[in-house]
Parts: C-alpha cells; sequence; structure tokens
C-alpha cells in the first residue's frame, strides 16, 4: 500500500498562492489516480481535483477551475496542488488521496489518505 504525506499548507493573503505537496512512500505514486479534497469544521470533505493514472483525465471543482492546478512527478513520487488567486473561501485542511483502480469526485473513490495540510486565506 501506499503512504501519503501533505505538506505546503500555511496563511496567505487573499490573491496569494500556495504550492501543496503530497509526497508518497511504499509504492510508485506512477500506479494510481490521485486527487485532492478539502474539508472546513463540521462539513464534509469536498472534491478539489483529480488526475487520472496516466494523467489523460483531470477535473476540478468549479469554484477553483483556473485558479488551480494539480500535477504529479513520478520521479519525485509526489502530486502537488498549485493554488493562485486565493480566496477566503479556500481555507481549509486539504487533503491528499490516491486509489490503484478508481477515479472520481468522491470521498469513496480513493482508498489512501494523508493527514491533510491546513490552509488558511485572509482577507
Amino acid at each position: 500500500q501506499v503512504q501519503l504525506v501533505e505538506s505546503g499548507g500555511g496563511l496567505v493573503q487573499a490573491g496569494g498562492s500556495l504550492r501543496l505537496s503530497c509526497a508518497a512512500s511504499g509504492r510508485a505514486l506512477s500506479n494510481y489516480a490521485v486527487a485532492w479534497f478539502r474539508q472546513t469544521p463540521g462539513k464534509e470533505r469536498d472534491f478539489v481535483a483529480y488526475r487520472s493514472r496516466t494523467g489523460i483525465l483531470t477535473n476540478y471543482v468549479p469554484s477553483v477551475k483556473g485558479r488551480f492546478t494539480i500535477s504529479r512527478d513520478n520521479a519525485k513520487n509526489t502530486v502537488y496542488l498549485q493554488m493562485n488567486s486565493l480566496k477566503p473561501e479556500d481555507t481549509a485542511v486539504y487533503y491528499c488521496a490516491a486509489d490503484m483502480d478508481r477515479v472520481g469526485i468522491g470521498v469513496r473513490d480513493y482508498e489512501y489518505w494523508g493527514q491533510g495540510t491546513q490552509v488558511t486565506v485572509s482577507s
């Protein structure tokens, strides 16, 4: 199985940028579809973006389309989420996820999860 560890979160002003990283160990991430989700207190974990194993398929929640980019570096066994033009409503704990067999926008589409990294956008 694969282990995922996120990093790169922090405090940023509205309009700023952050790049989140999700480092994988245990297995080659190239064998997995990968995704980012986010969650705020008291709410469900919501889909942000996914990238299929081959990279042919990508998908973004409409609220981040054009501002966020999901990418992967298989040589580094790492997935990234580049976040530009950040807004206060992007504030959340961000989680990366991976699955060998499925890709989708639901939490249940992914078997492996990281521990999350906090992103706070101030107005």
